[in-house]
């Protein structure tokens, strides 16, 4: 039976993030706070732990997850390459509501699903979740939801739609709120693609504006 813990009460931030280290260890899932919406987490490098992550979502290895990591210090290890142009972005809006696809580092063993050889990196800037990351080290985390259904925003949203298949969920209070949206928006991350030569694209339009991206990236490498 998965449980419920108010990290805004002491005892209970203390008892949840104890629970959700060692579920992620175990190989289960943790429903956590980011800044955008709630996530369902795995560890990245347990093969198992993403297959009952897509599972949970009721997704196929055709949609593989992000992966959450703590600090561009990371980057290095989890990708072939971070090409200069996509730097000025980084260093923006990292931490934040920015997703970034790389070229995977070909040496890593792990099995997010059917990724062609890339991976979708973003550093949150949730304290929650970055303190739980300094602890786990990077984490496969997609939108705390069935597919088809509205991400999460509270962590009793995440419990009414995945129930039992997560052992922990921390809530955060409400996730977001430091986007101001027009009705309607995405709330998830912004996803800019990074792996073709000389160009960026915005593969998802999410909390980070077209124009803002446009607007830190050099003139003509976003399409």
């Amino acid at each position: 039976m998965s449980s419920l813990y108010d990290c805004a009460v002491d005892a209970e931030l203390l008892t949840g993030m104890r629970l959700a280290r060692a579920a992620l260890a175990r190989g289960e899932l943790v429903v956590v706070p980011t800044d955008t919406v709630y996530g369902i987490a795995a560890d990245a490098f347990d093969p198992d732990a993403v297959q009952r992550l897509l599972d949970a979502k009721g997704r196929t290895r055709q949609s593989p997850p992000p992966v959450l990591i703590k600090g561009q210090d990371t980057l290095a290890a989890l990708t072939s390459d971070v090409p200069d142009l996509v730097r000025p972005l980084l260093d923006e809006f990292w931490p934040g509501g920015l997703t970034v696809v790389f070229h995977a580092q070909p040496s890593l063993l792990w099995d997010l699903g059917e990724t062609r050889g890339t991976v979708a990196l973003r550093q949150p800037s949730n304290k929650l979740v970055l303190e739980l990351l300094e602890e786990t080290g990077p984490l496969a985390v997609s939108s705390a939801n069935l597919t088809g259904k509205p991400a999460a925003q509270t962590a009793l949203e995440a419990h009414e739609m995945l129930g039992d298949s997560v052992s922990v969920y921390l809530d955060g209070g409400a996730a977001g709120g430091g986007y101001v949206l027009p009705p309607g928006a995405n709330t998830g991350s912004t996803i800019v693609d990074a792996t073709t030569d000389g160009v960026l694209r915005i593969i998802r339009h999410g909390v980070i504006s077209d124009a803002e991206i446009r607007r830190v990236a050099a003139d003509g490498v976003v399409v």
